[in-house]
C-alpha cells in the first residue's frame, strides 16, 4: 500500500468514526429537546466531502511523492480536530444541532474563535491534496468548501443567536 493510499484510508476511517460519534451525540441532543438548523444544506456538505475523497483517489497517482510540509500540516490539523471534538464533547455533531438554554462552549479553541472546526476543515481540504501534489484539487475543493462554509456559518450563527445573547 502506498503512503498516499494509507493516508487517505486513515483520513476516511477518521471521518467514519467522527460520523458515528456525531450521530450518537445528535440522537442524545434531540432526545434532550435540541433542534436542527440548516438541514437543507447538510446533504450538500456530505456530497462535497465524499466527492473530495473520490476525486483524490481517482486523480492522485498511488506513487505520488509526499510533500512533507503539507502532509505535516494535515497531521497537525488532526490534533486540532481532536481538540475541537474534546472541547465540544456531547455537543459536537456534523449537523447544526442546538439545545435551547444550554450554555455555549467557551473552552479549548472556542476561547479564541467561534468556528475553529470550520477553519480546520478548510485547511484539511486544501492541505491533503497539496501533500501529494494535487494543486488543482486543493484549490478547486477549497473554494467550493469555503463557499459552503460561508453559508453554513451564517445558518449556525443565526441558530446560536439566542443562546449567544443570553450568555452575554
Amino acid at each position: 500500500m502506498s503512503l498516499f493510499h494509507l493516508v487517505l484510508l486513515l483520513a476516511a476511517l477518521a471521518r467514519v468514526v467522527e460520523l458515528m460519534f456525531a450521530n450518537r451525540n445528535a440522537r442524545q441532543l434531540f432526545r434532550a429537546g435540541a433542534v436542527e438548523a440548516g438541514r437543507s444544506h447538510y446533504p450538500l456538505i456530505v456530497a462535497l466531502h465524499a466527492t473530495w475523497f473520490i476525486a483524490m483517489l481517482a486523480m492522485i497517482p498511488a506513487d505520488a511523492p509526499a510533500r512533507w510540509p503539507w502532509l505535516t500540516l494535515y497531521l497537525v490539523l488532526q490534533v486540532g480536530r481532536i481538540w475541537v471534538l474534546a472541547s465540544l464533547g456531547r455537543y459536537w455533531t456534523t449537523r447544526i444541532v442546538t439545545l435551547p438554554g444550554a450554555p455555549l462552549v467557551r473552552r479549548g479553541p472556542y476561547r479564541f474563535m467561534r468556528h475553529p472546526n470550520y477553519l480546520i476543515v478548510e485547511l484539511e481540504i486544501i492541505s491533503l491534496p497539496l501533500a501529494f501534489g494535487a494543486t488543482a484539487l486543493a484549490f478547486g475543493f477549497g473554494i467550493v468548501n469555503a463557499a459552503m462554509l460561508w453559508w453554513r456559518i451564517r445558518v449556525e450563527d443565526q441558530a446560536l443567536a439566542a443562546r449567544r445573547a443570553t450568555a452575554q
